[in-house]
């Protein structure tokens, strides 16, 4: 569908000279002869932009600005009501101006305005304000569809256990500040989704948050990544590139996996926590940035100082908040809900019929002890829902040891729970052993299935 742009002039030549051209371009058009006329066809019709002229009768194009910004008075009831509380903007308005009112076209910028045209105009030059408009509004609609996904993705926190509760409470209260908060857990605890929560909780929620994995990279490319390069910092630096410490700024910094960070770079990052500044590879000049860190490790930071392989002035600076995310296993009430909600949008991914756990796979759920904690239950909701026929998805489809199956509705026993390295040592020999007794124990067709069985757990 061709964007519908709003034309406002009181001149008719120029109206129906813009009508003529925006048509020939392809466009569909709307016209108004003043500024009353402009409120009602934005309220009624919703162009996808407007070009406004500011000299108009009833009412002027800077007034006409305000009202659809919510900045004017809605004190008339025959009046419109303001369209959008934002102060953008919410359809894309270009100014139309003549030479010598160029200062009004400003404050129209001010107020909201995405650009201006002084007449008389080239036909071409507006025909690529338009369409670089047009492209501009894209991009922003496709930006605020991928932050609505992120969020949907990270925004659901289970917190049925009175533990997760104390720490989801104490979050909050550390995210109104900027401290550093260290979270510590097992993989997969979702560390990175409290981390963003935190984000989302703070006054810098409209800013950046910038994940860095220490562990993903090595460390002159995590350096890279972390400070950004000057033209000429290395063979290949063709130009400046700055790093996601600088991108965030005024936003959040995540390091993930911080327990991983190369000692070289520890010295140079605890610099960083101290003073608020840094310099890129390459470079000398210094950069202040204002940013906010969460670090989050699933490393015995303490041991790792004892080996010399972590700094304790760097842990004692991070140390600041600590919160502890406790393994699934070890908050067991929270799994009945947290299965549901993966499962729905397990189900939502795979594009299948809705789909739900019967009783049996909720408690054989309960009782497994998860040493891949929630990334783990992911993986295995997600193969349920793939080798699941039926609506019911029941406990044979999740893959999980016979012996959690076969409890049903009984009580796990504590020895069940093992030690995170015995369960997953104890867990690879159940799909071992499985794909040998589905195979007629042919070692070669058992090797090919527990690789997908493998794939499909996480482990």
């Amino acid at each position: 569908m061709s964007a519908q742009i709003l034309i406002v002039d009181d001149d008719p030549d120029i109206l129906s000279g813009l009508k003529r051209r925006l048509e020939w371009l392809g466009y569909e058009t709307i016209v108004a002869k003043d500024g009353a006329e402009a409120l009602a066809a934005i309220q009624q019709e919703s162009p996808t932009l407007v070009l406004l002229d500011l000299e108009l009768p009833i009412m002027s194009g800077i007034d006409v600005l305000k009202r659809v910004n919510g900045m004017g008075k809605a004190d008339q009831q025959a009046s419109p009501a303001p369209l959008d509380g934002s102060h953008e903007a919410s359809i894309p308005i270009i100014i139309l101006t003549a030479f010598g009112t160029i200062n009004r076209a400003v404050e129209a910028m001010k107020l909201g305005a995405c650009d201006f045209l002084t007449k008389p105009f080239d036909p071409d030059h507006l025909a690529i304000l338009i369409q670089n408009v047009l492209e501009r509004q894209s991009l922003k609609r496709e930006v605020k569809h991928l932050r609505s996904e992120v969020d949907a993705r990270y925004a659901f926190i289970v917190a049925e256990s009175s533990t997760m509760k104390a720490i989801v409470t104490n979050l909050k209260r550390g995210a109104v500040s900027d401290a550093i908060i260290l979270l510590q857990g097992e993989t997969g605890t979702g560390k990175e989704l409290l981390a963003r929560s935190i984000h989302r909780w703070s006054a810098r929620r409209n800013k950046p948050f910038m994940v860095v994995n220490c562990a993903a990279l090595p460390e002159n490319l995590l350096e890279n990544e972390l400070f950004g390069h000057e033209r000429g910092a290395f063979t290949g630096a063709t130009q400046m590139q700055e790093g996601k410490i600088e991108a965030a700024e005024g936003g959040t910094v995540f390091l993930d996996e911080i327990g991983d960070l190369p000692l070289a770079l520890q010295s140079r990052f605890l610099r960083l926590l101290q003073d608020r500044e840094f310099h890129r590879v390459g470079g000398t000049r210094q950069i202040r940035v204002d940013i906010r860190f969460i670090a989050a490790t699933n490393k015995d930071l303490s041991q790792a100082i004892n080996q010399s392989l972590f700094r304790a002035d760097l842990y004692y600076r991070l140390n600041v908040f600590p919160v502890t995310i406790p393994p699934l296993r070890e908050r067991r009430e929270d799994i009945p809900r947290l299965a549901a909600h993966i499962l729905e949008r397990a189900i939502v991914q795979c594009g299948t019929e809705k789909k739900q756990l019967s009783p049996g796979a909720v408690e054989a759920l309960r009782h497994y002890h998860w040493p891949g904690n929630i990334r783990e239950l992911e993986n295995v909701l997600a193969r349920a829902v793939i080798l699941s026929d039926h609506q019911d998805i029941q406990s044979q489809h999740l893959g999980l040891p016979v012996a959690v199956v076969s409890q049903g509705g009984k009580q796990a026993s504590d020895e069940a729970v093992l030690p995170y390295y015995d369960s997953m040592e104890s867990h690879s020999r159940w799909l071992i052993t499985e794909a040998l007794q589905r195979t007629g124990w042919n070692q070669t067709k058992a090797e090919r299935v527990n690789d997908f069985e493998t794939l499909a757990v996480g482990i």
